[in-house]
């Protein structure tokens, strides 16, 4: 994987090298490590190859390069999809502006490793029905899950995890499909899996992720005393009109769970 950038790590290249400094310890991989690049007036060095400096860089946008230029990691087919840094080093996306990662109080990784710990992933079958930048996956397969069976309908957010250095690639118990997991639930056995990590969209996005057949086949495929754990996020009932988690605890009490709120979310056992 070539050298990422943001603002903040231009920034300080290029303050180190009006300072006069010849080198500067940064991260270019989104503070999964640190490295030492060399500075120039005009370009910067890293590991034997030349790169210049961008001439606009913008906030809240990671930049990746293509093997000419700088660009931003983002991709625009139906929706405009981007990759965003945080300051906690790993990185959000959002769909049209809609951040999908809680940020505001603690890192994305951070928080998919409480949300994994509830659900016990160690020697378990996991399904992870919206696989987005594989955080629940990754913190399942250091959890010594068994099997993660992880899902993701868009290509475009596949493409940003393949950017994204805190994204787990496949294989070592993470089998990730392209699919959409409303179709390929049905393909899946009954009592197949031991735990669910659902993580949809909101509701007004992907409705039919919150619906009672759903979450029937989420039921079907579960084992007796098995966790869910559901994202729902905490939106504002009087702007949206809705109570989503008391709505998703509803329909997931008729499709044969017990449940309980749990932070941003809820966390269900089949009965």
């Amino acid at each position: 994987m070539g050298p990422l950038l943001t603002l903040k790590v231009h920034d300080a290249m290029r303050a180190a090298a009006r300072a006069g400094e010849s080198t500067l310890e940064c991260s270019l991989d989104l503070d999964r490590s640190t490295t030492t690049v060399e500075l120039g007036e005009a370009e910067w060095i890293w590991q034997g190859q030349r790169f210049p400096y961008l001439q606009t860089c913008k906030d809240r946008t990671v930049y990746h390069w293509t093997g000419e230029a700088f660009e931003p990691v983002a991709r625009f087919t139906t929706s405009l999809i981007k990759l965003v840094p945080t300051e906690w080093g790993p990185p959000t996306f959002e769909i049209d502006g809609i951040k999908m990662l809680p940020t505001a109080k603690v890192s994305p990784y951070a928080d998919a490793e409480r949300k994994v710990g509830l659900i016990q992933p160690r020697g378990k079958v996991i399904l992870d029905t919206c696989g987005g930048l594989g955080y629940f996956a990754a913190w399942c397969v250091q959890g010594q899950a068994r099997q993660v069976l992880s899902y993701e309908k868009d290509p475009d957010v596949l493409w940003l995890r393949s950017l994204n250095p805190w994204s787990p690639k496949a294989g070592a118990g993470l089998a990730l499909t392209q699919g959409d997991i409303t179709e390929q639930i049905a393909t899946l056995l009954d009592t197949s899996v031991d735990a669910i990590l659902h993580d949809p969209p909101r509701f007004g996005i992907a409705g039919e992720l919150y619906s009672q057949v759903f979450y029937n086949h989420l039921a079907r495929v579960l084992k007796r005393h098995g966790k869910l754990f559901h994202y729902t996020g905490t939106p504002n009932k009087l702007t949206s009109g809705r109570d989503v988690p008391n709505e998703v605890t509803k329909r997931l009490r008729l499709a044969g769970f017990a449940t309980e709120l749990s932070g941003d979310g809820v966390l269900a056992v089949k009965k």
